[in-house]
């Protein structure tokens, strides 16, 4: 087994986790099999109940994992399905000696993050690396490992030790370091600076792991000088030094790997040299190319909570943008802060009122994803109501879902008050309401998570046809809410037609309108 550790230098926010899957996106083209794996320094055992705004959004696994939202882009980009293991966390791993120290598994030793962690670290990677994800049998050729903080940081340290003792356990020609850091331009001179490698690379050195590959940001490619000189005091040869300049899609950042032979720096490492292909990447770049090109827009309205930080609806974005470069249009996100939409708004500030209703009525499609908590929600039922009073194509994940529902019970059923228990739990009429298997005393892992089987009631309705005409769909949910399986017929005789259910059909998973596209899929 092969491995190939991503760090981070200088600043958060470089590109660790798009640079890790256009590492493994290159290995795969030259004929590898390979897997990833995150570590995330925290100390929460998963990313389920962190708010969107602290971490971006929590990506689900088909096994019902809640992790880090690079996990997510690994998946899109490699066409390969993670599991919950695959996401190591701090709070995993002292949970893990924490549990053996008290069943006895130490002897009585006292139990100290060196050895006890760091094996732990050690002995969870080489588990991990050896399962198969592509859907292949046996073990994989290469293991992508993506550091997460920032070299320096307190709580990587245990991390940083332990991968310093692994690389030394899979012995040399096993284990390949490329180290992803800033090399800033100084607007005032123009000059690109390698001090901030330089130090970034000093402190990884001086906790025992040197690089066997630079990955440069930076705003341009760098200069040869700049080469010359990172090679020098960060002691990596020339060829060893990439750059990863700004781009116009993230689709370009494989290809600028290939341009600049960065396998060939990573097989040499390895001791893999004449045993791979070189890398065919025609779709990588046929489809970089296309979306470079994309002229006509097609205009989405986000209206959500947490319209703030793009990150927390990153999956939804980037089906968005896969499906509008296959059908050769521009995507334009206008994003709507939900709140913006009530009256409440109207009154404090006016100002936003307008902007926001003015872009949610221009609009050529009208997305509300999911979200927990009372803020925003009236905002995001009267988006649900204009885009049914004008026949606006409109998508609605999860919450998207509920507030749909919630939508038509009030205005199409009459039921002034219909709500989710959620928002109302002394609601008379109780659209939405909390699903019997949940918690409410415990977040971490209690939701429906993971993949379930939704199956068509209706095979040809717009729902299903969007899907190939098949029968039945596998989709990825992370709720604790569903609609109320005691009002289902009463809406279904006003006019929704719940098109896709689950096994039991008890559970409404698909909701359209006859008369409209509208695809409301309760999945996040």
């Amino acid at each position: 087994m092969k491995y190939v550790l991503v760090t981070g230098g200088v600043v958060s926010g470089l590109g660790k986790g798009v640079t890790a899957s256009s590492i493994g996106v290159l290995l795969k083209a030259c004929g590898l099999r390979v897997t990833c794996i995150k570590i995330d320094p925290y100390l929460n055992t998963d990313a389920g109940t962190m708010s969107p705004f602290e971490h971006g959004e929590v990506f689900v696994l088909d096994d019902g994992g809640e992790v880090d939202l690079d996990l997510g882009n690994y998946e899109r980009f490699m066409d390969i399905k993670l599991t919950r293991d695959n996401n190591i966390t701090t709070g995993k791993i002292y949970q893990s000696v924490i549990d053996k120290e008290r069943k006895g598994d130490y002897l009585g030793k006292t139990v100290q993050v060196v050895p006890h962690i760091t094996d732990e670290i050690q002995d969870w990677i080489e588990r991990v690396a050896m399962i198969p994800v592509d859907g292949k049998e046996g073990p994989v050729d290469v293991c992508v490992i993506e550091l997460g903080g920032t070299i320096g940081d307190i709580e990587s340290m245990p991390f940083i030790e332990a991968l310093g003792q692994f690389s030394y356990r899979v012995g040399p020609g096993n284990f390949c370091l490329i180290h992803v850091s800033l090399v800033p331009v100084l607007n005032v001179v123009g000059e690109q600076k390698t001090k901030p490698t330089q130090h970034s690379v000093r402190g990884l050195r001086g906790q025992g792991l040197t690089p066997n590959i630079l990955a440069c940001r930076s705003t341009v490619a760098l200069d040869d000088n700049v080469k010359g000189k990172l090679s020098q005091f960060c002691h990596v040869p020339e060829q060893n030094i990439i750059t990863l300049y700004d781009v116009p899609n993230i689709w370009h950042i494989p290809l600028l790997l290939r341009d600049q032979k960065a396998h060939e720096a990573i097989f040499k490492v390895l001791n893999l040299q004449g045993t791979t292909k070189e890398p065919l990447l025609k779709e990588w770049t046929s489809r970089a190319e296309i979306c470079d090109g994309l002229h006509e827009p097609v205009r989405i309205a986000m209206v959500g909570k947490y319209t703030g930080l793009s990150d927390a609806y990153l999956s939804i974005l980037k089906a968005l943008l896969h499906a509008s470069v296959d059908l050769r249009k521009k995507l334009v996100i206008d994003w709507i802060p939900a709140c913006d939409l009530e009256d409440a708004t109207e009154k404090e500030n006016p100002d936003a009122y307008k902007a926001a209703w003015k872009l949610l009525k221009g609009a050529d499609g009208i997305l509300v994803p999911g979200g927990f908590g009372n803020r925003g929600v009236q905002g995001k039922i009267l988006a649900a109501k204009y885009a049914r009073e004008h026949r606006i194509p409109y998508l609605g994940i999860c919450l998207g879902m509920q507030v749909a529902v919630i939508e038509f019970a009030r205005s199409v059923l009459n039921l002034r008050d219909a709500n989710s228990t959620e928002f109302d739990p002394n609601t008379k009429n109780p659209c939405v309401i909390f699903m019997p298997e949940g918690s409410k005393t415990h977040m971490g892992g209690t939701m429906r998570l993971g993949s379930r089987r939704t199956y068509f009631q209706i095979k040809d309705c717009k729902s299903a046809k969007l899907y190939g005409n098949r029968t039945f769909i596998d989709e990825r949910h992370r709720h604790r809410y569903e609609v109320n399986p005691d009002m289902i017929a009463r809406l279904e005789n006003a006019g929704l037609s719940f098109t896709g259910k689950d096994e039991t059909s008890q559970r409404m998973e698909v909701w359209t309108f006859n008369y409209k596209i509208a695809v409301l899929l309760n999945y996040f």
